[in-house]
């Protein structure tokens, strides 16, 4: 079904529901508001730009209720969504543009052309179908162009499915969105899903542990999603002791391996940190951790979730043995239609009906799903492969650590050796070295530390390798 009937859907079954609130301003839509605009904007898109079904539609703005209200006409419209990341630089937004070639661009004050409360336009429902684009999401670029995932009607759908079912959604739900919109994490692992249970997304327009504490209480949030850097500050900020969390049933991290402290740290507060895992271009929602496993099977994201198949195989796409490394392929009706204008980067990821993450996995005795690492931030020592993510979790075991990256770097004995990137600076000592040594072979142990005061990040809080691996002059 096109996602451009969801809010017509719940215009019928709860109109006064609350379906959007803009944090910052205090506006609230209902489902009743959210149909009239999405059918306000399709008309203004369509008559006064020539919006075409298969046209691209680029949103170039910060969190805010007129992001889904463009969705949605888009979805009805049969155009194509674009969010691209407002904190790029000129050329770099540039590019992306270039790429789409959107018909019309949304930036600035989009509230002018729907104002007023007249008749809603007649806008026909484009017969979507599974298969038809919806979402172009361009990739973060960390190593190289970004690409552009085409997320689709069905697509998008699966996700909000599977998240309902491992996330056990209700319509009385609600969640704090602060991560920015052009990203997945914001838009597919809980706003979306949401949306499609009739539930309620919270908008910060940028974050702030302090003013997201402050909404979380407001608002009553029983959902939240963030990466560990997010839920890092959320800890340290003054009111994280005193402030009622009581309805925060369920915090989702993902994004970069998550400290064991912290997810300890969170349960002592009453609030379960489950971690997961998803790509841009699968989901992203695709395993799911059971509350009574988030503290013990910290490390691993747990299973597959209800409509996605997952394999862990070897270079000749065979499945590995339980406990052996191995790379991730993926299925399901979650899985995007492959890249924008790119089909040898859509090739080099199918695998027969699979896609082929990139991403490095192993699976234990008992079924648990755990991340080691990237294929390419993956080095070899001597001979042995080091990943490291697995490198990362030992460190972040460390109570001086509160972040850090690993990378290879050249050596003239050993080919390649981890060099460890932490924050805070203090934490970089020769105690660091001797304490990874007592936890893992000593050909995985880094053999220098940088300390920084915190590590660089793109806009979706990752840590920005391809900036610590220049500074360390290896690009």
């Amino acid at each position: 079904m096109s996602l451009g009937l969801w809010p017509e859907r719940w215009d019928w079954f709860g109109p006064e529901r609350t379906a959007l609130v803009d944090a910052g301003t205090g506006e609230r839509w209902s489902y009743r508001d959210l149909h009239r605009r999405s059918l306000r904007r399709a008309a203004w898109l369509r008559d006064a730009h020539g919006v075409r079904p298969g046209d691209r539609v680029a949103w170039v703005s910060r969190n805010r209720p007129e992001f889904f209200e463009a969705l949605f006409a888009c979805a009805r419209l049969g155009a194509i969504l674009v969010p691209v990341n407002w904190r790029l630089a000129p050329p770099e937004r540039r590019g992306v543009l270039d790429h789409a070639e959107p018909r019309v661009v949304l930036e600035g004050d989009l509230t002018g052309p729907l104002a007023g409360d007249g008749p809603d336009p007649r806008v026909e429902t484009y017969p979507a179908g599974e298969a038809t684009p919806l979402v172009i999401l361009y990739t973060s670029g960390t190593t190289g162009r970004p690409k552009g995932a085409v997320l689709t009607h069905g697509s998008m759908t699966a996700n909000s499915l599977n998240t309902t079912v491992a996330c056990d959604l209700v319509a009385d739900d609600s969640t704090l969105t602060y991560t920015p919109l052009f990203h997945t994490g914001a838009l597919n692992v809980l706003s979306l899903p949401l949306l499609h249970r009739g539930g309620r997304v919270v908008l910060l327009g940028a974050f702030d542990a302090t003013e997201a504490l402050r909404v979380m209480e407001r608002e009553a949030i029983t959902t939240l999603f963030g990466v560990p850097t997010t839920y890092t500050m959320l800890r340290e900020s003054p009111g994280f002791a005193t402030a009622d969390l009581g309805r925060l049933r369920l915090a989702l991290v993902g994004g970069a391996p998550c400290p064991v402290g912290l997810i300890r740290d969170y349960a002592d507060r009453g609030v379960v940190l489950r971690q997961g895992y998803g790509l841009t271009e699968v989901g992203p929602n695709c395993f799911s951790l059971p509350a009574r496993d988030a503290l013990r099977r910290a490390g691993t994201v747990g299973h597959p979730v209800m409509h996605c198949r997952a394999r862990v195989v070897d270079e000749a796409g065979r499945d590995v043995a339980p406990g052996e490394v191995g790379e991730l392929w993926l299925a399901g009706p979650h899985v995007c239609a492959g890249y924008w204008r790119d089909p040898e980067a859509t090739a080099a990821a199918s695998r027969d009906g699979w896609w082929a993450t990139g991403d490095l996995f192993r699976v234990d005795g008992e079924g648990y799903y755990q991340v080691v690492g990237r294929r390419k931030e993956m080095f070899i020592s001597g001979g042995e492969n080091v990943y490291p993510a697995e490198v990362e979790q030992a460190i972040l075991q460390h109570p001086q650590v509160r972040e850090c990256a690993v990378v290879g770097v050249p050596d003239p004995l050993w080919g390649e050796v981890g060099r460890a990137y932490v924050a805070p600076r203090e934490a970089a000592t020769e105690g660091l070295l001797s304490f990874l040594g007592q936890r893992m072979a000593r050909y995985k142990v880094p053999r220098s530390v940088v300390g920084l005061p915190e590590l660089p990040r793109n806009a979706t809080g990752k840590v920005d390798r391809r900036a610590l691996v220049s500074a360390a002059g290896l690009v």
